[in-house]
């Protein structure tokens, strides 16, 4: 199964208001700019939407909610991923019944599966649903890793699943990912900063936090990079690394969402257990944000 979400997706932040209730009309507003300021796709109730603090309703919502924005302009993806193999495969079900294009799944965390368990919890999701799956590998919040030769089995064996998010700064990984998986599985960076060394080793495209902001010059030096302009598309890279590295100088996504709102974009509130910048680091954010 050919699938082709574009180059940019962005990880989408899931805006709330002073009660830390859901705003679905700024989920709206912010899924209709984003796809209109350089994102091809969003991804909702991932990481970056504060999933575990959600509810199964409200991130039913807020899928219907940027479906409505996004329309046909771009596609969209929902994070279903869960530690429960039960769980993700409900989820991916009810995201496929509510018009997903697409399900963002995560490598089981905490439990820290072996390589066999990942294939059989991966196996089951695909097994379930007919829509696409991508697999999310991020060892620095699941606590273990996802081996090339596992995504090379279940991108062999199943049809539907049909990308990877690496989240990984392991280049020679990326690089056997690449060599041994068949040749229109997609691999996107899942950090902006890797963005530009990983498209040199294969990758098509990155699941970014920092195109929030920059969903343009993203896409700018991602198109400069496939054309041959790799000076152009380097100097992008180092213009805009202090604000890839600022927007995890605290847990994700606590800097973006004050960032947009120092934008007027959303209000920067979180739940818990994540808090808000302080002062001074919304300062130094700020700083380097102007500075780009």
């Amino acid at each position: 199964m050919r699938f082709d979400a574009g180059e940019v997706i962005t990880a989408m932040v899931t805006p709330f208001n002073e009660k830390r209730e859901v705003d679905y009309e700024k989920v709206e507003a912010l899924a209709y700019q984003l796809i209109n300021t350089g994102s091809d796709a969003i991804v909702v109730t991932g990481t970056t939407g504060e999933a575990p603090t959600l509810s199964f309703d409200e991130e039913i919502e807020i899928l219907s909610s940027a479906r409505r924005a996004v329309s046909n302009k771009g596609k969209v993806i929902m994070g279903a991923g869960s530690n429960s193999t039960e769980t993700a495969v409900a989820t991916a079900k009810r995201a496929e019944k509510e018009g997903a294009d697409a399900v963002l799944s995560v490598v089981p965390y905490y439990n820290k599966p072996s390589q066999a368990g990942m294939i059989e919890h991966f196996s089951a999701i695909a097994e379930a649903v007919e829509i696409p799956v991508i697999l999310y590998n991020i060892p620095s919040r699941t606590g273990v890793n996802m081996s090339a030769e596992t995504v090379k089995t279940l991108a062999r064996k199943y049809e539907n699943i049909v990308a990877l998010k690496q989240s990984c700064p392991d280049m020679d990984a990326l690089t056997e990912i690449r060599a041994i998986c068949p040749a229109d599985f997609t691999i996107y960076s899942g950090d902006d900063s890797l963005t530009l060394p990983m498209l040199s080793l294969g990758a098509h495209g990155i699941i970014s936090v920092a195109s929030h902001l920059f969903g343009k010059e993203i896409k700018s030096m991602i198109r400069n990079f496939k054309t041959g302009d790799t000076m152009t598309a380097k100097n992008m890279h180092v213009k805009l690394y202090p604000i890839f590295k600022k927007l995890f100088m605290a847990p994700n996504p606590v800097p973006v969402k004050a960032a947009l709102a120092y934008k007027e974009i959303i209000e920067e509130y979180v739940r818990r257990p994540l808090v808000e910048l302080t002062k001074a680091e919304k300062a130094d954010l700020i700083f380097t944000l102007d500075s780009i």
